[in-house]
């Protein structure tokens, strides 16, 4: 009897299934009038600091330092606005208002189209995977909060069986484990709507279907043109992963 191939699609979860809109109006909310005075949109303040917050936590973890998000986030705030050219931050943002942004980042949603786009893919015989390095508990709330049903064991962490040494996207070696847990012969795709991430994945062996919705330049120039599939919206890419599977 020949074994009916199995397919999956394994997606990035935050900035792709994720979008940062919640993030974005925390922050409009609590400082938007002060940092428009200042000539800086909420949203460009919001990729700088969230930029940077991630730049200095991975130099951390790099110097065997490892430190929570929140923490880094909440530290780099005063010091993005200066370096944003905010002259004296503390007077523009109290530290409550600084937790209300630092919090906005924790209340985010799925991004419009995400359970369609699941929908679609789990309709046409797709087991669907996510594979994040934010924490398990945070990326099932954002599933649960949509009323999005995830099979147990399909939320897969970067940090695998050693927590304190995780093997961070893009590292090659995040994505090879996973890809090696399915079967030789499968269909094996890997989503996301940040190119460097699907794009790393794509060089160890994933089929790799980029969304455009977050980044909406793809930079091909330096990621390369190996994308098998690229769309504007997540509920394009999954109809065209489909065809293509096909």
């Amino acid at each position: 009897m020949t074994r009916t191939k199995a397919k999956h699609v394994v997606f990035d979860v935050v900035g792709t299934l994720v979008d940062f809109s919640a993030y974005i109006s925390a922050i409009d909310r609590a400082i938007g009038p002060a940092l428009r005075a200042e000539t800086i949109t909420p949203q460009a303040f919001a990729h700088s600091w969230m930029t940077s917050a991630e730049l200095e936590q991975t130099f951390l973890r790099i110097s065997e330092r490892p430190t929570p998000y929140r923490a880094v986030m909440t530290s780099t705030f005063y010091r993005t606005l200066i370096l944003c050219g905010v002259q004296e931050p503390r007077k523009i943002a109290t530290e409550e208002q600084r937790e209300a942004c630092v919090q906005g980042y924790w209340d985010l949603t799925l991004r419009d189209g995400a359970k369609e786009c699941l929908e679609i893919l789990r309709g046409a015989g797709f087991q669907t995977w996510f594979f994040t390095s934010s924490d398990l508990k945070r990326v099932q709330g954002y599933f649960a909060s949509a009323g999005v049903e995830v099979q147990e064991g399909s939320i897969i962490s970067c940090a695998g069986s050693n927590p304190d040494r995780p093997v961070e996207k893009p590292l090659l070696g995040a994505y090879r484990p996973v890809l090696e847990g399915f079967g030789k012969d499968d269909v094996k795709w890997f989503a996301a709507a940040h190119m460097w991430d699907v794009s790393a994945a794509v060089k160890t062996g994933f089929k790799g279907a980029y969304c455009s919705a977050y980044e909406q330049e793809a930079c091909l120039d330096i990621h390369g043109d190996t994308m098998e599939v690229m769309a504007d919206t997540l509920a394009e890419m999954a109809k065209k992963i489909v065809v293509t599977s096909d």
